[in-house]
């Protein structure tokens, strides 16, 4: 994003928006509407909804960057009018854009955030008017649920669904990180995907699930390798919901205490190995230590599972001493090592002595290698 070129009032308020919005909304492009091509007034915003993005156009004018921005729409939400106008006579309610302060840096940030609001309402009204039995009645029993995302999907090529968004769980997950640096608040969803069906059936199939989680809770829980209950027969969301809750909330606190397990771990490399040079403080997922083998020093770069300690950590060493001439001077590497002797059966010292045992004989064949390299890039 050339910052020279976006006239300052709609800079201010576009980096407002993207440093302050809960939502993860991204800049997919700008391009300028200006007699002036060099000067940037038109953007498209990527705004997460139901799991997926949904893309609006913020138009501003260049030449007169004090007025309201227009924004327009994706094709498929030609109905969508936000701000429908009233009858003559009547007085408009305000709104964002009736409301619009140009040296209010908060601005951008209120009417995306309202529109948004409002196509949430909009999708809900447009989930409500399906003629399907089933899909009503499931919808109906998630009522009391805060925060359900709603889409209907439908177009020429391809058939009806509704998309949902559920949040799971009622626990502030960003609270369970002590130190934790998240700056958006951590989420579990589960996706929930309807065929439209406008006839009886007798045995409806379960719908399509898919757990989703917030980017940054990979580093504490892997979402991927959570096994989903089963959808039994005859089940309603209401009922598999509590037992796919439950189950996830057992695996996020067992993810929790496993921090304290890999902290554990790093304290014992620091007996062979010294204090380490670096380590992840939080979730304890990386820790790099300083060592040497006679006059080759070296760096051990450990990379701790989040199933450890069924699973052994993965190891690379990083010559300093040895550098590719042809790669920016970029230190020489070993491949990752994990072919070492190891046992989650073992206590953390164990576990810290033998990997230790086995680089001083590994570290020999890195100074090897390293000096084959230098060879080579004669």
């Amino acid at each position: 994003m050339a910052v020279d070129s976006i006239p300052p009032i709609i800079l201010t308020q576009l980096n407002y928006l993207l440093s302050h919005s809960p939502y993860s909304i991204k800049v997919e492009q700008m391009w300028s509407g200006s007699k002036n091509p060099g000067l940037l007034d038109r953007f498209t915003l990527a705004i997460p909804f139901c799991l997926d993005y949904i893309k609006w156009d913020v138009i501003y004018n260049a030449q007169f960057p004090l007025l309201a921005p227009d924004i327009i729409f994706g094709p498929e939400d030609e109905n969508f009018r936000p701000y429908p106008a009233g009858r003559e006579g009547e007085l408009k309610p305000k709104n964002s854009l009736s409301d619009w302060n140009c040296k209010d840096p908060t601005r951008l940030l209120s009417l995306i955030h309202e529109l948004r609001s409002l196509y949430m309402a909009y999708q809900k009204k447009r989930v409500g008017e399906v003629d399907d039995e089933r899909l009503k009645f499931e919808i109906s029993t998630m009522y009391s649920r805060e925060g359900i995302e709603m889409y209907m999907s439908s177009g020429v090529d391809k058939p009806e669904e509704v998309k949902l968004a559920v949040p799971l769980l009622e626990m502030d997950l960003n609270k369970t990180i002590v130190g934790s640096t998240w700056r958006h608040q951590q989420k579990i969803y589960l996706q929930v995907i309807y065929p439209v069906s406008r006839k009886y059936l007798a045995m409806a199939s379960a719908p399509r699930l898919k757990l989703i989680s917030s980017p940054e809770l990979k580093t504490l829980f892997s979402i991927d390798e959570f096994r989903l209950p089963t959808w039994l027969e005859g089940m309603c969301m209401a009922e598999y919901l509590p037992t796919l809750e439950d189950m996830l909330e057992t695996q996020i606190r067992d993810a929790v205490s496993s921090i304290e397990v890999r902290r554990k771990f790093i304290t014992a490399l620091a007996i062979p190995f010294g204090r380490p040079v670096e380590a992840d403080p939080v979730f304890c997922r990386k820790a790099t230590f300083l060592a040497c083998s006679g006059m080759f020093t070296f760096l051990v770069h450990f990379t701790i599972p989040l199933q450890f300690p069924r699973q052994q950590p993965a190891l690379m060493l990083q010559s300093s001493q040895h550098f590719h001439s042809h790669s920016g001077n970029a230190p020489i590497k070993s491949a990752i090592l994990q072919d070492y002797p190891w046992s989650p059966r073992w206590d953390v010292a164990q576990m810290a002595e033998r990997i230790f045992d086995y680089l001083v004989e590994e570290c020999l064949n890195f100074k090897k290698h390293c000096n084959e390299v230098l060879v080579q890039q004669r």
